[in-house]
């Protein structure tokens, strides 16, 4: 399997043989809800559609397609010069408080942070401040040839900062999508604005409409609340293990569910 640029909890890598059995052929795949990227990373499909409500992880993704060898250099001095606890802050603090700092410079801080902050968690608080904790790692890692894939791979990707009904609102004749919320019953402060019930209920209904046309396939939490919204989608339990949060651990285990909806017009075969 493909390794990610980032540290992400809940990253698909490790369940991507058992998702990649759900997702079907299409000429485009739509992800609302980027994280990781790992699920790009690990299927073929010809086009990609990739958006988030998270600009600075948007951000990071076009400057790595567009400008790849700056972002390297630039990137690698920050991991080099800045690998103290102290440090770790005063990046953290410039991330956060200068608004000018370049867009590819404002890429690499995002990838020092995740690579050095508590568990590679993203989170903001209300004023819109990246405010992780420093990790503790011993010698943090630099995702050189996570980095080189990735910028290989995206030249077939479209990079959108927007909201998930602005992405479902794109997808056209021909495309699959995924989606990977924040999960029900978990952290959801991920961005400013957090992922209430009512947003997993509306994401949802977002989605029955788009599996009219389209194959439809998520993930989630399994819980009596998603398998409630999804109740119109066929429902697969899978096992995963949890890195962050009351459960995290190399032997703590939680159950997620892969809900899908196929399309009169969709497919039956496999993109990975």
């Amino acid at each position: 399997m493909n390794k990610t640029i980032l540290k992400f909890p809940g990253s698909k890598v490790r369940v991507m043989g058992e998702l990649s059995a759900h997702l079907p052929v299409g000429n485009r795949l739509v992800e609302p809800f980027a994280g990781s990227c790992a699920v790009m990373m690990n299927t073929d499909y010809p086009e990609y559609l990739i958006a988030d409500i998270n600009p600075e992880l948007i951000n990071l993704y076009r400057q790595v397609k567009e400008h790849i060898r700056p972002f390297i250099v630039v990137a690698m001095t920050l991991f080099t010069q800045n690998n103290t606890e102290e440090s770790y802050y005063g990046v953290r603090k410039e991330f956060n408080s200068n608004p000018a700092l370049p867009l590819l410079e404002r890429a690499a801080h995002f990838l020092y942070l995740n690579r050095h902050g508590y568990r590679g968690v993203c989170r903001y608080n209300r004023r819109g401040d990246f405010n992780i904790p420093y990790g503790h790692y011993a010698a943090p890692y630099f995702p050189l040839a996570e980095i080189e894939a990735f910028a290989k791979k995206a030249q077939r990707a479209t990079f959108v900062c927007a909201t998930y009904q602005e992405t479902l609102a794109m997808v056209k004749a021909g495309d699959v999508v995924y989606c990977d919320p924040p999960y029900h019953g978990t952290f959801t402060d991920y961005h400013t604005g957090g992922f209430t019930e009512d947003d997993q209920h509306s994401l949802a209904c977002y989605l029955l409409g788009v599996s009219e046309t389209n194959p439809v396939v998520v993930s989630n939490s399994d819980t009596m609340f998603t398998r409630s919204i999804f109740r119109a989608f066929e429902i697969t339990k899978i096992t995963v293990a949890r890195s962050v949060g009351v459960k995290a651990g190399d032997k703590k285990r939680a159950s997620e569910i892969i809900a899908v909806r196929k399309s009169d017009n969709s497919n039956n075969g496999v993109a990975a």
